[in-house]
């Protein structure tokens, strides 16, 4: 068997994968691994900073259900990895990533560029590995990329020194896979089961709460099977947002702190809440006791520590939430549960009547975010692909857009700003034909403008709304209602004139002041050719809900 380096070792792995475009930015302790990439029919997207690549493979996951791959170098571009592969991580996110090492005889003595990244990134992944055996290379990436996709997915990192990289081997890429200790679980107990049937067939006031889980094991479709076929009502998280179309009858709604009405009372009123894919964290429930008290609760998902962590569940269910819901299509009665759907489609029609009202028509030189993303949602294509980022920009677009078969993609657990614009890039790689959008702020925009740079260098076809209210909007409304209006760093003076921005990108721009160009406005931003901005003024004391 002829020998190999380590380097090239590993775009053969990449290429047994079937891994088609891996984020990163090279640096001297990864380079064996750039040279050999140029053999290799693997198409390399440069960003602009390290954190980027995760963001941007994490977009390439969520659109492709593939595993991201990234690459970095050691020391500062390894350790720039890291709110990525937290955000990642918090998200479920399936990655590998693979940064260099400096050399084996030099690790410990504080070397140029050296940083102990599998130390300082394992509260983020859910393994990480320092290859000090070249022979083993086989062996690690395999386990990486089932590690990274199986069971509760997330990101796994492998530090590879830069002497290991460069050292030959006979290489062999195994077949399959065994880790002691690992075996995630997949299919739900037929027990279990049952008792989650009978559980549902008898419920008077049922409600299914979907999470990011059902998204990232493709369970969107059945759910809705599962939905019609017992006439259940259901309701999502954030992360949750696009597993089923915002309009069907049986969707009502975002819950949580930042949720609609409708969704929060049908969770206070129901007596049993169905729970899949989610953590029901704080943002979601933030009164897990009293929802314990009032309802049986059905919690499945594919960690079991995620069971009973946040709310005591009455029925446990561990397994993956596309055999899960297959198994109940199978055997779930339907529950005599009519007048209770009725009541909620009114409550949902009196708050649809109600939403137009309530918006206060914004000052002269300001639109309204929420009518803009409705409108926005209007002509959006069917399956388009939504990256929202963090702040009020992603309230406004997780309440006012209404998607179809499209995905909806933002950083929900950590919360994390400069997400969507590099999400994006990958999202559209992975899926090329579908219109792909950016929902910002201007502080976000402002911390992964860089990446404008890697949009036009890729040539892809993405669209940019910047919702701009030279503040860090969220930040400023919590000020406002919990600090007595004491604006504490929340101005953002000073910021660039984004259409400036883009044209130094040779981008087109166009910024919105008055609701009357509204339609016109989307109209140029959607159906303009090529990547486009439209800057939308907003006013700097509009609240997100």
């Amino acid at each position: 068997m002829a020998l190999i380096t380590v380097a090239q070792a590993v775009l053969e792995a990449l290429t047994a994968q079937k891994v088609r475009v891996v984020f990163g930015y090279p640096g001297a302790a990864i380079c064996p691994v750039y040279d050999r990439l140029l053999d290799f029919p693997i198409r390399h997207v440069l960003v602009r900073q390290e954190q980027n690549a995760v963001h941007a493979a994490s977009g390439y996951a969520r659109a492709s259900g593939q595993t991201g791959v990234v690459f970095a170098t050691s020391g500062p571009g390894a350790t720039n990895l890291l709110t990525g592969l937290a955000t990642a991580y918090m998200d479920s996110i399936p990655l590998v990533a693979i940064t260099g090492q400096v050399s084996l005889d030099q690790i410990g003595k504080d070397v140029f560029q050296e940083a102990d990244i599998t130390g300082a990134a394992e509260p983020f992944t859910k393994y990480s590995y320092l290859c000090k055996d070249p022979r083993q290379i086989g062996r690690i990436l395999k386990e990486a990329f089932y590690i990274a996709a199986s069971g509760r997915p997330g990101p796994v990192l492998i530090d590879l020194p830069v002497d290991v990289q460069r050292a030959e081997i006979a290489f062999s890429y195994p077949d399959s896979v065994s880790i002691r200790g690992y075996k995630p679980t997949f299919a739900g107990n037929a027990l279990q089961i049952k008792r989650v049937a009978e559980a549902i067939a008898s419920a008077r006031r049922p409600l299914v709460c979907i999470g990011g889980g059902v998204l990232s094991a493709g369970a969107g479709a059945e759910t809705a099977r599962l939905a019609e076929r017992c006439g259940l009502p259901v309701v999502s998280t954030l992360m949750g947002l696009s597993a089923i179309p915002s309009s069907h009858p049986l969707y009502f709604g975002m819950l949580g702190a930042y949720g609609n009405e409708t969704a929060n009372f049908a969770v206070r009123g129901a007596d049993l809440l169905v729970i899949i894919g989610a953590r029901a964290g704080d943002r979601a429930m933030a009164t897990p006791s009293f929802l314990e008290k009032r309802s049986r609760v059905v919690h499945i998902d594919v960690d079991p520590a995620e069971i009973g962590k946040n709310v005591g569940a009455s029925i446990p269910l561990v397994g993956d939430a596309k055999s899960i819901v297959s198994q109940l299509l199978d055997c779930t009665g339907r529950p005599d549960c009519g007048e209770w759907v009725e009541r909620l489609t009114r409550k949902r029609e009196e708050a649809e009547a109600l939403w137009a009202q309530r918006l206060s028509p914004p000052k002269p030189g300001f639109i309204h975010p929420l009518r803009f993303m409705r409108r926005l949602s209007e002509r959006l294509a069917s399956d388009a692909v939504v990256t929202a980022d963090v702040g009020q920009n992603q309230i406004w677009a997780a309440h006012g857009l209404r998607l179809r078969q499209g995905r909806f993609l933002t950083s929900g657990g950590m919360g994390t700003m400069g997400y969507s614009l590099p999400a994006a890039i990958g999202a559209k790689l992975a899926a090329p034909g579908r219109q792909t959008v950016v929902v910002c702020g201007d502080g976000s925009l402002q911390m992964q403008q860089m990446e404008l740079a890697t949009l036009c260098q890729e040539g892809l076809d993405i669209k940019l709304a910047v919702l701009d209210n030279r503040s860090l909007g969220m930040v400023r409304e919590l000020q406002r209602l919990q600090y007595g209006g004491r604006l504490s760093a929340s101005a953002l003076d000073g910021g660039p004139d984004f259409l400036k921005l883009a044209e130094a990108y040779a981008l087109p721009g166009l910024r919105l002041t008055e609701e009357e160009q509204m339609e016109e406005a989307i109209r140029w931003l959607l159906e303009g050719s090529g990547p486009r901005l439209l800057c939308c003024a907003v006013d700097p004391d509009e609240r997100s809900l």
